[in-house]
């Protein structure tokens, strides 16, 4: 049985198509980024890195900026 969850499954589905861009999945009021993509967005935007499932062997490291001031991030992200 796979713990993967509906929308992690797809986020992956989406990212296997764009594997070299920084995917911004909505959830909610969020843009959140996963695995590879959090780690660097982390470190570029200066955001805290985090991981749903904390506390498992293999957490997915996550990060969020909150959708109404992605612009800004976005512009930090391409320059």
């Amino acid at each position: 049985m796979s713990t993967t969850t509906p929308v992690m499954r797809q986020y992956l589905e989406i990212k296997a198509d764009y594997q070299d861009a920084v995917l911004f999945f909505r959830l909610g009021d969020f843009y959140e980024m996963f695995m590879d993509d959090a780690v660097l967005a982390s470190r570029v935007l200066g955001i805290t890195l985090t991981s749903r499932n904390k506390g498992v062997e293999n957490a997915v490291p996550l990060c969020g900026i909150p959708y109404h001031s992605s612009q800004g991030y976005i512009a930090k992200l391409i320059a």
